[in-house]
């Protein structure tokens, strides 16, 4: 029987392993997909959130991201109890996802030179490197997500708690109009987790996994859901938040 945390894993392991396989498809060599840019990724990402979205959301709503988890139980949504499993579930699902690619795209990446390139296909990184920058893309990109995810919750259509189309809709808007400065993680199980298994995994001719920078795509994402909870909130009810 399919529990929430066995939703949440396999959820979180299909989004990662169709987004991270467009992004594999799309950067590493000899593929059918090179060098077929970004709005292909953006597109690519999209479907992965519908595709995870809609296969797992009547089991555990279909989180599949530890920054909407909070913000969920910050705004009274979601019970803090179930908070750990649900993060556990989405990093174990994130570590498998990117495993996967790897596995489907071995080939293409013994046959790529370019480490900066093998490193892109599991984890974010910024097109300028300015942390304070850096931070606040990651912030106001992971805001938008989980504000409007916050009232896709409580939206008529339902499935499961969140639908699976708009949320894919609202993840290609923010890769296409806010994704150009980072990459726009928006999800520190999307991102931490594939990062240690780029620095596990034996990728031929890898460097490092830019470990100095792997605090934002985790801490921006966390800043921007409780501020978009919080933004909910107020906006529920200003005169009188339950913080809870």
């Amino acid at each position: 029987m399919m529990t929430p945390f066995l939703g949440e894993l396999i959820g979180t392991t299909i989004l990662l392993l169709l987004g991270n396989g467009v992004v594999a498809n799309v950067v590493l060599n000899d593929t059918k997909g090179q060098g077929a840019g970004w709005i292909v990724i953006a597109w690519g990402w999209a479907m992965a959130v519908f595709v995870a979205v809609f296969t797992v959301a009547a089991f555990s709503g279909a989180h599949l991201n530890p920054a909407v988890t909070l913000a969920l139980a910050i705004a009274g949504k979601f019970a803090w109890g179930d908070v750990p499993g649900y993060i556990a579930a989405q990093f174990l699902g994130g570590a498998l996802g990117a495993t996967l690619v790897w596995l489907v795209y071995r080939d293409h990446f013994a046959r790529t030179e370019d480490a900066n390139l093998k490193l892109a296909v599991f984890c974010t990184g910024p097109a300028i490197r300015n942390p304070v920058s850096n931070l606040v893309s990651e912030i106001v990109g992971t805001f938008v997500l989980a504000f409007a995810v916050l009232f896709l919750a409580v939206s008529v259509f339902g499935l499961g708690g969140l639908d699976a189309l708009p949320v894919g809709l609202l993840v290609l808007a923010i890769g296409l109009s806010l994704g150009g400065t980072t990459g726009y993680a928006i999800n520190p199980a999307r991102d931490l987790a594939p990062r240690i298994m780029h620095a596990l995994l034996p990728v031929p001719g890898k460097r490092d996994s830019d470990w100095s920078y792997a605090w934002i795509p985790v801490a921006g994402p966390v800043i921007g859901a409780i501020l978009a909870a919080l933004a909910y909130l107020v906006l529920q009810d200003p005169l009188d938040v339950n913080f809870r």
